[in-house]
């Protein structure tokens, strides 16, 4: 019967037990046991205070004691379950009000801890930051490696279980709709505007003129065949197109040397020109961001694109496997390397820290302003959905230990009460 009410229960964690725990049953069985010996004391004592007064003392104290374990034992369990099964009035305190002890959990929960002012008062003595600085550069060994090894765990669990397929598709789909969305043409003519007025370009120019060079000679018999097919037949019977190919092709070198050579050469200050004229037009110009636009689309329709979006998705979940299921091998190479100079930098910037901080207070204080009626009513509304008794089950073994010292300390002051009213009785 037990069972199947806990099973019935919403919202409770079926790691609790519904039977007693050792503690409670051993504790029980102690105030009862208390119970009884005061009782027989009684009982004993009643019979031989005729032989001498003394047993006065001893019948006065263990008939107190009674009354006052009995009225704790009924304290105790009226705070649970009608005692002895009647249905006095004000018993079975728990099951009676578990709609309202819900109410006023959420209400103390909310005037309590989810004021923005409480939060943002006790998120000022919280240091973030540094405690984030001080587990990165140091992790405690027991700590860091829970939290790796489970972090890990979870990591590799979730990526096995996804369908590599679907997500890839999703991801690939992801990452082209992002770059359909975002306007090519003008960033790419503010990067290369801001390149050349950093003179970045010019290494990349340089090697542009050097490739030229390079290709130049490489293809040095192909240039002489074009020469003598396109030359005339005079020409060739001359053998004057030899002459021409030799000018044309030391012409040529000597033309990309004087601009490797030479910054202000004026075909370099040309292509430069050309440069800066291109960077305005990807900004500006209509035209050319359309044919941009379409280029791109263009290159997100090929096939090859799609194969190489979809294997650099495998090779990142690759990568991400391999990380997840040896996390000491991935702290010890770039990716700690990288968390511990993090945390060196929390360490030390206590501007990025203090910034982190803020942040960080800011956020709960806007999570307690705008979700605090949202977690009050959480709150409130999981207790009404348990069941009345598993949870007065449950709630009691979690207490009960504790109260039956109440049972035990009230047999034992009642007594002495008694003894005290008995002495008082005599002596007045």
């Amino acid at each position: 019967m037990i069972a199947s009410r806990a099973g019935s229960a919403p919202g409770l964690s079926p790691g609790l037990p519904d039977a007693p725990p050792p503690g409670l049953v051993r504790m029980r069985a102690v105030a009862l046991g208390l119970l009884v010996a005061m009782a027989v004391v009684f009982l004993v004592s009643r019979r031989l205070v005729p032989l001498h007064p003394g047993w006065g003392f001893v019948r006065a104290f263990a008939e107190a004691a009674m009354v006052g374990g009995l009225a704790d034992w009924f304290a105790v369990t009226a705070l649970f379950r009608h005692p002895l099964g009647l249905p006095i009035p004000h018993t079975a305190i728990v099951p009676r009000n578990k709609d309202r002890i819900g109410d006023t959990l959420g209400l103390f929960l909310r005037t309590n801890f989810l004021i923005p002012s409480v939060v943002a008062r006790r998120m000022r003595r919280l240091d973030v930051a540094g405690a984030a600085a001080r587990w990165l550069t140091d992790p405690p060994e027991a700590a860091g490696g829970r939290f790796r090894q489970g972090a890990s765990a979870l990591v590799a669990q979730a990526l096995d279980a996804l369908d590599p397929a679907r997500l890839g598709t999703m991801v690939k789909t992801a990452v082209a709709a992002r770059i359909r969305e975002t306007q090519l043409a003008p960033v790419a003519g503010q990067l290369l505007k801001a390149a050349m007025a950093e003179r970045r370009h010019e290494p990349l120019l340089g090697a542009a003129i050097t490739w030229a060079n390079g290709a130049l000679e490489a293809n040095d018999a192909l240039v002489r065949q074009i020469v003598h097919e396109r030359a005339g037949s005079i020409l060739r019977w001359t053998g004057l197109d030899e002459a021409v190919a030799n000018r044309l092709i030391s012409g040529l070198q000597k033309l990309l040397t004087d601009m490797a050579e030479n910054p202000e050469h004026p075909l370099r200050l040309r292509a430069e020109e050309a440069l800066d004229r291109l960077a305005w037009d990807l900004q500006y110009d209509p035209d050319m961001r359309a044919r941009v636009e379409r280029a791109k689309e263009e290159l997100l329709a090929n096939p090859a694109v799609a194969r190489w979006l979809d294997g650099l998705w495998e090779q990142a979940r690759t990568a991400l496997l391999r990380i997840a299921r040896d996390p000491e091998a991935a702290m010890a190479g770039r990716l700690g390397e990288l968390l511990r100079q993090l945390g060196e930098t929390l360490r030390t910037d206590r501007q990025l820290a203090t910034t982190i901080n803020r942040f960080v207070r800011r956020a709960a204080v806007g999570m307690a302003s705008d979700y605090g009626d949202a977690i009050v009513r959480l709150v409130s509304e999981t207790v009404r959905s348990w069941d009345a008794d598993t949870i007065t089950r449950r709630l009691e073994n979690q207490v009960g230990r504790d109260l039956q010292y109440i049972r035990i300390n009230g047999t034992l002051v009642g007594g002495l009460v008694g003894l005290c009213i008995h002495a008082a009785d005599k002596l007045l």
